[in-house]
């Protein structure tokens, strides 16, 4: 428990009206995306990365659990303060430092809305690619600490791929820099890749430095029906070897497709599935491109739904964004993951997911990124269904692991799947994880019981 002299200290550090202990506050700071609640001691709002090194070393002095926190969009658990102690609530490091156009690249703080850098850097005819189904409210720091993905991860890659640099505070109040603007850098170990997808369990981000893109100038979306599930290894095998990648390609299955079907602006055929395209580039390119592709597409087992251009895509967009709270209407609760497997095993992944539908007389179905393997498998269920819920959940993982998959590929270990990480990572790889854990934060000050069962 923080007793009133530690209470005392952190307002010092922080000021008084950027801490709370009000009962109201810590509620709404006590869980995730993933409804999961336990309850913090305070809740801090620093301002700067000098204030977390404070933090964290009165920390470590007093031993209490520091649990860094963005929008709270997570997941897996992992911003959930299952120790009690303080979340370090970001919001207040909210700011755009810099965009660089001569070098393409973008400074900012953790608590920037993905959509508002965005918007930022769009404005300067320049792109930040990664697209989390969360974007309109999760935090670039949350991205960074999950890896966050998203549709266009087929062409543009995930996060991982535009982080150039990051200030750390590490789990001692030390405060370090990481990478450069520049593309090439091999002066030591990589630590920016080390901390990128670490969960706030290695370190803590209070500045990110990006890389961007030119903005595209167009962009082309079709939907295509899949009157067979079996015709999907060789459309998307046709899909995979085009010339230029497609920027995403998006599957959502049949049970996916009843809960969103009243939200279509138009009638759909008999299918067992969707398959929602895009491609961008210039105006030009992108009205080629559109065009060889319906040419092909129309040599395949698929029916052509419809195509947007420009801005006319995004209606097709949010169809897809509104799958996961349309699903409630399946169940009370819900079960989340984002399982990958290699793409030449999405077939037989995706018919075990519902032969687990059949098995268990739950709702369990999948939609995802299927351009890169990445499906969000779902299991909706009651009160008094939790331990089938867990057991399709098991079933779910041992069939990504027997596919030679793997049982996160954007939201996390956290605290959700932690119990599944002995069944992926050898003993000897967990090991060598959890030393670099005890090496940056021998008292497990940051983050604790995440990603490693304590």
């Amino acid at each position: 428990m923080l007793d009133k002299k530690v209470i005392n200290l952190l307002q010092k550090i922080v000021g008084k009206e950027h801490l709370t202990t009000a009962p109201e506050d810590l509620l709404s700071y006590s869980y995730d995306a993933t409804q999961i609640m336990h309850l913090p001691e305070a809740v801090v709002f620093p301002g700067t990365a000098e204030e977390i090194a404070a933090i964290l070393k009165l920390a470590n002095q007093y031993h209490f659990a520091v649990i860094p926190r963005g929008a709270g969009s997570g997941m897996s658990g992992g911003a959930v303060p299952i120790k009690g102690g303080v979340v370090l609530a970001m919001s207040r490091l909210n700011r755009i430092l810099e965009i660089d156009c001569a070098n393409m690249t973008v400074l900012v703080e953790p608590g920037v809305v993905t959509a508002e850098l965005q918007e930022a850097v769009a404005k300067k005819g320049l792109f930040y690619p990664p697209d989390p189904a969360s974007l309109s409210f999760s935090s670039i720091g949350g991205n960074v600490a999950e890896c966050a993905g998203g549709p266009r991860a087929v062409k543009y890659g995930v996060t991982k791929d535009y982080v150039l640099g990051l200030e750390v505070v590490l789990p001692n109040g030390e405060i370090i820099h990481t990478g450069k603007k520049t593309i090439k850098r091999v002066t030591g170990y990589d630590l920016t890749s080390l901390f990128v997808g670490s969960e706030g369990t290695l370190g803590i981000f209070t500045k990110i430095l990006l890389r961007l893109l030119p903005l595209p100038e167009m962009r082309a979306t079709i939907l295509l029906g899949l009157p067979r599930l079996s015709s999907l290894p060789l459309v998307l095998n046709a899909l995979l070897r085009l010339p230029e990648p497609l920027t995403a390609i998006e599957f959502i299955d049949d049970l996916c497709l009843e809960c969103v079907v009243s939200k279509l602006p138009f009638r759909l055929p008999q299918v067992e599935g969707l398959l929602l395209l895009e491609m961008d580039g210039s105006k030009k390119v992108v009205e080629t491109r559109q065009k060889d592709l319906l040419e092909l597409l129309n040599h395949l087992e698929v029916k052509i739904i419809t195509t947007a251009l420009g801005e006319k895509a995004k209606g097709l967009w949010e169809v897809r964004r509104a799958i996961s709270p349309a699903v409630f209407q399946l169940g009370e609760k819900k079960s989340s993951h984002d399982i990958v497997v290699p793409r030449a095993k999405l077939l037989p992944m995706i018919e075990r997911i519902k032969a687990l539908r059949e098995e268990y007389g739950l709702p369990v179905f999948c939609f995802g990124h299927i351009g890169d393997g990445n499906l969000h498998v779902n299991i909706m269920y009651n009160q008094g269904e939790e331990e089938m819920a867990q057991s399709v959940t098991e079933e779910v993982i041992k069939a990504a692991l027997a596919f030679d998959g793997t049982i996160s590929g954007e939201h996390g270990i956290g605290l959700t799947k932690a119990r599944f990480m002995p069944w992926e990572i050898e003993p000897a790889a967990l090991r060598l994880m959890q030393t670099l854990k005890r090496t940056l934060d021998p008292n497990n000050i940051l983050n604790p019981g995440k990603i490693f069962e304590v």
